[in-house]
């Protein structure tokens, strides 16, 4: 008998046993635009130009980075999902973009039909949270390219902004207020880092406690899911003059904010003004890294800032607690040379 796509690696059975496990899950996002069901070679996307006068598509891709290797490691495959989505649609709101839909790609040494429904659950979760569309994906099965357990996760999205609204940075002033909104973790960038200070340095467990008194696990605060701005960010474009966003990713506040910044201005950042989670000084201390370090290579607690008025930072701090992120203003734009500062 000769060789068979099974014997070399791929099972398509595990692989249709999935996508009949996903099908309700998927649908569980579809907005009223979504046309037709999942299976098709593309997905279907009914764009409603009539909400729009001069209608702009905003996209962004993303992954999860090295966030994966704890999943993998801890057996734990059901939040993940949701540091996708903030990833991709977090940075469409920045621009004031509306996400419409997702589409995420997963790629597996070994299809096992239970850690793909984990997966996908966590993409659906993220999709409802943010108010998008998952319309399609792709799993992939990856003999001798990746290890059966290992996965990676990527992810697509697509936002519509008025033309005349986008949100572009150009119209900051010296006196605007900076507001940020927390990060309880660290959302899905550093994790290489943050491997190599607590798991190499420090020789941690992922099994032991994520620190001294506390009652969960290393892996479970490691894996606490990235919050999902977009819903109230929208909610705040269409009350106050909202002049930036920015999406703390890699780079950390400084890296991220000088993004949306015109040349001549600075911000100062008051880091007292918020309260950094535990997780940062367990970071810090492992593997003995500075603090300049720590603020070029994470959020420190938080997690999105938007750009608003004086006149109008109090009635944005209130707009944006009433739709969940415990706002708060951590700094003040002034004239210099495009540079963050922390003072």
């Amino acid at each position: 008998m000769g060789e068979t796509y099974e014997a070399a690696g791929v099972d398509i059975a595990a692989g249709e046993e999935a996508v009949q496990r996903i099908k309700d899950k998927v649908r569980s996002t579809f907005r009223p635009e979504v046309i037709g069901d999942i299976g098709g070679f593309g997905g279907l996307f009914s764009f409603a130009n009539h909400r729009y006068r001069h209608p702009v598509l905003v996209s962004s891709t993303d992954g999860v980075g090295t966030k994966a290797l704890i999943a993998q490691a801890a057996d734990r495959f059901d939040t993940i999902g949701v540091d996708l989505v903030a990833m991709c649609v977090d940075d469409l709101v920045c621009q004031g973009a509306e996400p419409l839909f997702f589409l995420d790609y997963i790629a597996v040494g070994k299809l096992d039909p239970d850690h793909i429904e984990q997966l996908v659950e966590g993409v659906a979760e993220g999709c409802r949270q943010a108010g998008c569309a998952l319309i399609g994906g792709e799993m992939a099965e990856h003999p001798g390219a990746m290890e059966p357990g290992e996965f990676d996760l990527v992810g697509f999205a697509v936002g519509v902004a008025e033309r005349d609204q986008l949100i572009t940075g150009d119209h900051v002033k010296p006196g605007d207020v900076v507001i940020g909104l927390p990060s309880p973790g660290i959302r899905s960038n550093g994790y290489s880092l943050a491997r190599k200070a607590l798991l190499e340095s420090a020789g941690r467990s992922l099994d032991g406690p994520a620190f001294e008194g506390a009652h969960h696990t290393l892996a479970e605060e490691l894996l606490v899911p990235s919050v999902i701005y977009a819903p109230a960010i929208l909610a705040l474009i269409k009350q106050v003059d909202v002049r930036a966003v920015a999406h703390i990713t890699g780079g950390g506040l400084a890296g991220n904010l000088t993004r949306v910044l015109p040349k001549g201005l600075d911000v100062t950042v008051d880091p007292r003004t918020w309260e950094e989670p535990r997780i940062f000084a367990e970071i810090r201390h492992a593997g003995d890294i500075s603090d300049g370090e720590m603020r070029k290579v994470f959020n420190l607690g938080i997690g999105m800032v938007v750009v608003v008025p004086a006149d109008e930072a109090y009635r944005a701090i209130d707009i944006l607690r009433s739709h969940g992120p415990r706002a708060v203003e951590i700094g003040r734009v002034h004239k210099g040379t495009g540079a963050v500062h922390f003072g």
